[in-house]
């Protein structure tokens, strides 16, 4: 076969199937002429390439080709648009899913935290058993409150260390059990700590110095864990779907609030590591992390309840994430 022949015997077709391309708005017939022209075009292409192998013929009707191929299919979107979607639709419709979940364990950590902290500092025999009283003297009176110095290399070791404990709450949370472990230990441990500042009298300073870090901090971990716990009812009760399905639309839906919970928790750790060891009233203090927790709650609420209105659930696009498989029933 002759390529330069069959380049000119079809050059005003390739050239016609261009311009469809570069058009701006097509209506359906002309829809229609393009895929039409898009198949006999890749046919030319194949032919080119069985008889004469690589060719400027070929090579030029691959640059219509791939920019036909790109009209049919559509493209991504840039960097800007996928962050601006992800913030404003994405994360907010995922966080306001798992919003009631979130409730639930925040009234469940608090109880376990309550109690047992209750339940310690009701013996002192309880609380000999926690260490010498010395040792205990100077964790309630000086250690605790000496944990908080202002310094930028506090606020990244507590962010990088709550980001840590988010993104296992998330991602071994189709487990079902590590979330609840580890949230039973943390409210364990804070329930320990209450119970022997109690005794020593210095319940007060331990209250001012978690609440203004704390309300953020806490909340962002209690998300996370809802999170986890979806994640694994995806998998437990796929429904409809199987469970690859699920947890691959769960998996992807909910790892956006690990990425966003990132941010939260860096909010959490500037105010840990600037605030709450700073000479500020403790007024202003707690009202900064008051603010912080307000701010996130509305993104979480209003913002989330708007974006799932829009039909967002916090999973990918379709050009992203793969047309999903239809199923019957």
């Amino acid at each position: 076969m002759d390529a330069d022949a069959l380049s000119d015997a079809r050059r005003p077709e390739w050239e016609r199937l261009d311009q469809l391309s570069r058009t701006r708005r097509l209506n359906g017939e002309q829809i229609d002429e393009l895929i039409v022209r898009y198949r006999a075009a890749s046919a030319d292409l194949a032919e080119l390439k069985t008889s004469v192998g690589d060719s400027p013929q070929g090579a030029y009707l691959s640059t219509i080709l791939a920019a036909a191929r790109l009209r049919l299919t559509g493209a991504g979107d840039g960097f800007v648009a996928q962050a601006s979607r992800f913030f404003a639709l994405q994360l907010p419709a995922a966080l306001f899913r798992v919003r009631r979940t979130t409730g639930v364990i925040a009234v469940a950590f608090v109880l376990i935290w309550a109690l047992s902290a209750a339940w310690i500092a009701a013996d002192p025999s309880r609380i000999a058993v926690l260490g010498p009283p010395d040792v205990l003297q100077q964790y309630a009176e000086e250690d605790f409150v000496a944990y908080y110095q202002p310094a930028a290399s506090f606020a990244g070791m507590v962010w990088t260390n709550n980001a840590w404990l988010a993104m296992q709450c998330v991602l071994f949370g189709v487990t079902g059990v590590w979330p609840v472990w580890l949230l039973m230990q943390n409210a364990l441990g804070l329930g320990t700590a209450t119970a022997v500042m109690s005794a020593y009298g210095h319940l007060d300073t331990m209250i001012l110095h978690i609440l203004p870090h704390g309300l953020l901090e806490l909340t962002s971990i209690f998300v996370a864990a809802a999170a986890g716990l979806h994640l694994f009812w995806a998998w437990a009760a796929p429904g409809h779907r199987t469970r690859g399905q699920a947890l691959a639309s769960e998996g992807r839906a909910l790892a956006t609030i690990a990425i966003g919970l990132v941010f939260a928790l860096a909010l959490s750790g500037l105010v840990e590591g600037f605030v709450t060891g700073s000479a500020l009233p403790w007024p202003v203090k707690i009202g900064i992390g008051a603010a912080a927790l307000a701010v996130f709650l509305f993104y979480m609420l209003f913002t989330g309840r708007r974006a799932v209105r829009r039909g967002e659930s916090g999973d990918l696009v379709e050009y992203e994430a793969g047309t999903p498989t239809l199923t019957a029933g």
